[in-house]
């Protein structure tokens, strides 16, 4: 057994006198090497990882070269007691995120799976080297033996469902996350000290915020970086045949999205720092090991459960970090309430701007400013296709993709990980309606911060193209393109980070109400984000001259007094506006007229409306028609009832909205 010589090798290191944590290292890796091969294991490698910080990566990782890791190592000094390592955070990180990890002291061995400790050998005494100066005898070589057999023999599981591999891929990303912070950090630090030009992570965070989000933190940076990683180790991983890889996932990343390709070219061909490496090659293993493809294909082609993708993305940030999702509003939209707001969109199309053909009417151009995972695109195009091949037939309804949803349904996202998710998402449902993309071939679904519109110049990074090209193309949308529908279901965030000129500019219009200052000490609530892009959208139609927004949201606007100036401004622009009240609003305590519970539609606090808001063209001075529906009950019953109507077949009371106070509630204002 190499367990002797592996003591008396430590002893010897002891004895120099002046041994740090690593000058133990080699002997470790040393004997785990010849466990690896006396059992037949000739394919383990064992890589000790020289990290700047301690709060990196584990010390050792233990994998096959190429494409399959096996487990983790962390070592501490032979003097240091394990239980207090045990319980503190750096190790509650590491049995958080690998499931397959030992804790030693080069002495003791403690095995974790899952986080959960399952086995523990003391196998020989610290106090003999580090006191008796001798070599400590080997006391338990046999269970030493049996706990390295057991972490050398662990595989990943094959089975995994959507929701089991969100959570796993989440657990990584948020170690990758932490990772990326600290190296941003380092080189920081080294551009400081030798004023080297930029590291690649460093140029990659002044791209992200001179194209994207001009407020971006380097730790706002981390996070996005790192779900996009995963993320786009994910499209990649649906798309490969064979074996997968972190150095095959660039073969794999669509030749259409540029800006995954950039960051795939460092990612899979770079020569990325080596805790960098340790952390995608763990994600990319999952990925190999589980089914994605079929994940997805059994939704797809079979037509069972419920979308993996929602599954992904919602439980991917609940388990990734809950505090982020609430923090940007981010929840998946109710297939419900997508399809009522689609269906309506469709209807309105062709009996108030004479679209006979609703969405698949040719001229029809529509775009939802936060898209997310493409869930309102998804539905528009659907319903396109379907009308289109129950009009003219299936023949030309790979013509009809090809020139109609791909040339005209526009969307635009800021956050990366929804933006990946929704261009894989999209290529499955066309080739599901009936067109395969081809290489060439991409969904105007654009990487872009909706409500910044300055000007930005091409880039001058080097490798950075293509995301200075996505923001070219988006700008393009904004500027030039008429947009004759807008839907969707845009964030609610009252601490929003969105505070470019342009957009504050824009809001300035809702400060006023019949031509005064509205007189609020702090109208702080009109800088929330769902605030934020229904001006927008009240912009953008404006800009085209005629057209429909469509929206869920905040329902707060409605009768609020800081949001009269926005009422009244809403009025000025559209003929025509409808707003479904769906309640559920739990910080107002709302119930039911006869008092039972009622509840919200999404898994949030705040109550939220449906809005249909329609301009004709020519408007004349006189305010918009302003009608009222509102619906109470449980969440179910809600979905029953959107699933049966649409705007056409929804029981509208008409509203007279007062001046000075213009509510878009039922109210009585005649005192």
């Amino acid at each position: 057994m190499p367990f002797d010589a592996y003591f008396k090798e430590l002893y010897a290191i002891a004895e120099q006198g002046d041994a740090r944590e690593e000058s133990f290292y080699p002997a470790l890796a040393d004997m785990l090497k010849s466990i690896a091969e006396r059992t037949g294991r000739k394919h383990v490698r064992v890589t000790m990882l020289p990290k700047p910080t301690d709060a990196g990566n584990p010390d050792f990782r233990l994998w096959n070269g190429s494409d399959r890791v096996i487990g983790y190592v962390e070592a501490k000094r032979p003097e240091e007691h394990l239980d207090a390592i045990e319980d503190s955070e750096q190790l509650g990180r590491y049995r958080a995120t690998f499931p397959n990890l030992i804790l030693t002291n080069f002495c003791e061995f403690r095995l974790y799976r899952n986080g959960e400790r399952v086995q523990t050998v003391l196998a020989a005494r610290p106090f003999a080297m580090t006191h008796l100066r001798t070599v400590p005898p080997v006391e338990k070589a046999d269970e030493l033996q049996a706990l390295l057999d057991r972490f050398l023999d662990f595989s990943l599981p094959k089975v995994f469902t959507a929701a089991s591999l969100a959570v796993e891929l989440a657990k990584r990303t948020r170690f990758l996350r932490d990772v990326i912070a600290e190296q941003l950090a380092l080189e920081a630090e080294q551009l400081a000290l030798k004023k080297d030009a930029p590291g690649i992570l460093t140029g990659f965070f002044e791209a992200f915020q001179t194209y994207l989000i001009g407020t971006l933190t380097p730790e706002d940076f981390a996070d996005l970086f790192a779900q996009t990683i995963t993320y786009g180790l994910f499209t990649a991983r649906i798309r490969a045949n064979g074996a997968f890889s972190r150095r095959a996932a660039f073969d794999n990343i669509p030749h259409s999205i540029g800006v995954l390709r950039d960051l795939f070219r460092f990612i899979s061909l770079g020569d990325l720092p080596e805790q960098l490496a340790w952390c995608v090659d763990d994600i990319a293993e999952v990925l190999a090991v589980a089914d994605a493809p079929g994940i997805l294909d059994r939704y797809y082609h079979e037509g069972k459960g419920s979308d993996p993708i929602v599954h992904f993305y919602e439980t991917f940030l609940a388990q990734y970090d809950p505090a982020e999702r609430e923090r940007r509003g981010v929840y998946y939209t109710p297939e419900a309430v997508v399809d009522y707001i689609v269906r309506s969109l469709h209807g309105i199309l062709k009996t108030d701007f004479d679209k006979p053909d609703g969405l698949a009417a040719k001229g029809v151009t529509l775009l939802d400013p936060a898209a997310g995972t493409m869930t309102f695109i998804a539905r528009a195009a659907a319903l396109a296709v379907a009308e289109f091949e129950e009009k003219y037939g299936a023949g030309g309804r790979a013509d009809f993709i090809r020139h109609h949803i791909l040339k005209s349904f526009y969307a635009f996202e800021l956050m990366m990980a929804p933006y990946a998710v929704g261009h894989l998402k999209m290529s499955f449902l066309l080739e599901e309606l009936g067109h395969r993309l081809c290489d060439d071939e991409r969904m105007p679904f654009y990487l872009t911060n909706t409500l910044d519109n300055e000007e930005l110049e091409h880039s001058r990074l080097p490798g950075f193209s293509a995301l200075a090209e996505e923001s070219r193309l988006a700008g393009r949308v904004k500027q030039e393109t008429p947009i004759l529908v807008i839907l969707g279901n845009p964030p609610y965030s009252g601490h929003s980070t969105n505070v470019g000129k342009w957009i504050r500019r824009l809001i300035e219009t809702y400060k006023q109400v019949d031509g005064q200052p509205l007189g609020e000490k702090n109208p702080k609530w009109l800088q929330d984000d769902y605030v934020k892009f229904l001006r927008f959208a009240q912009w953008k139609i404006e800009q085209t001259g005629c057209g429909v927004v469509g929206m869920i949201t905040n329902h707060s606007y409605l009768d609020n007094p800081t949001f009269r100036g926005m009422r009244q401004s809403l009025m000025q622009t559209f003929d025509d506006i409808y707003i479904l009240d769906l309640h559920g609003n739990a910080l107002k305590k709302e119930t039911c007229p006869d008092g039972r519970p009622d509840k919200n539609v999404f898994d949030i606090r705040q109550g939220v409306a449906i809005a249909f808001f329609i301009k004709h063209g020519g408007k004349t001075k006189t305010p918009a028609a302003v009608r009222h529906a509102e619906l109470y009950g449980t969440r179910e019953s809600k979905y029953a009832w959107l699933g049966a109507h649409d705007a056409k077949t929804t029981r509208w009371r008409k509203l007279t909205p007062r001046a000075g106070s213009y509510l878009f509630i039922p109210r009585d204002e005649s005192s």
